[in-house]
């Protein structure tokens, strides 16, 4: 009996076939969920958030001590409003003149406000409408330079 064994175009050509198929095969599925639908949604007058992060390195290239990383994390509490619960800022007598942040705006918390929940790359919070303290264009106009 001989071996039969094939060369090395035919082994190109067998796995480009399969990665076709796969590929054909994975576009016939449901379209997955954006990260942002992962996360859970807000109910009654609740507002998800997601802390800022201080970069871990400068822009010449020098690691930040961890020590200092929680410091600066812990000295500013700022995020970035995710998602709204249908009921934020409903109540007209508590909030006469308005929303005080809507969605994708930065905002400013107390430091133990809300829920904190960890997720994968990090942790969201869950904040109630009236613990927000303030809004801001960018946080990192609240970090000293590093």
């Amino acid at each position: 009996m001989t071996k039969q064994t094939s060369h090395a175009l035919e082994d190109k050509y067998n796995a480009e076939e399969d990665a076709k198929k796969i590929a054909e095969h994975e576009a016939k599925k449901e379209p997955s969920q954006t990260n942002l639908e992962k996360l859970p949604n807000p109910t009654g007058w609740r507002i998800l958030v997601m802390p800022f992060r201080v970069k871990e390195k400068t822009e010449g290239g020098i690691i930040i001590a961890q020590e200092s990383l929680d410091r600066a994390r812990a000295a500013v509490q700022v995020g970035y409003v995710l998602k709204m619960g249908p009921l934020c800022y409903e109540d007209k007598d508590r909030y006469p003149t308005g929303p005080w942040c809507k969605e994708k705006e930065w905002v400013i918390f107390a430091r133990y406000a809300g829920s904190r929940m960890d997720i994968d790359g990090g942790e969201i919070r869950m904040l109630n409408d009236d613990e927000i303290l303030g809004t801001i264009e960018d946080p990192t106009n609240l970090i000293h330079a590093m």
